[in-house]
């Protein structure tokens, strides 16, 4: 598996951005994949998922600010985070995993199978 992430950057509080990810060695069939977010001192802290049939979680910190959806044609995972505040700033991680689902992950984000290098967010106020 190889994620490739994108989209990360600052802004300034209330901005937009979008993530993407893509799951370019397309050899994967997750039971779920979404994104956890841990910033310098703090715990990891899951942020949205979906299952593999569409299902999707979001953690409450972002519901009603962020929005998961994904490209099946392109193999091709998104969020888009709106009225970002500086409280959203952490490296955001894009994470799989075989045979969990969102509602578990989101709230156990210890427990996903598999990511990478993550893509830097940084809200200022």
């Amino acid at each position: 598996v190889q994620l490739v992430e994108s989209g990360g950057g600052s802004v300034q509080a209330g901005g937009s951005l979008r993530l993407s990810c893509t799951d370019s060695a397309h050899t994967h069939n997750p039971s779920c994949w979404g994104w956890f977010r841990q910033a310098p001192g703090k715990e990891r802290e899951g942020v949205a998922s979906v299952d593999r049939d569409g299902t999707i979680t979001y953690a409450d910190s972002v519901k009603g600010r962020f929005t998961i959806s994904q490209d099946n044609a392109k193999n091709t995972l998104y969020l888009q985070m709106n009225s970002l505040i500086p409280e959203d700033t952490a490296m955001y991680y894009c994470t799989l995993d075989s045979n969990s689902l969102g509602w578990w992950l989101v709230q156990h984000p210890s427990e996903w199978d598999y990511w990478e290098q993550g893509t830097q967010v940084t809200v200022s106020s």
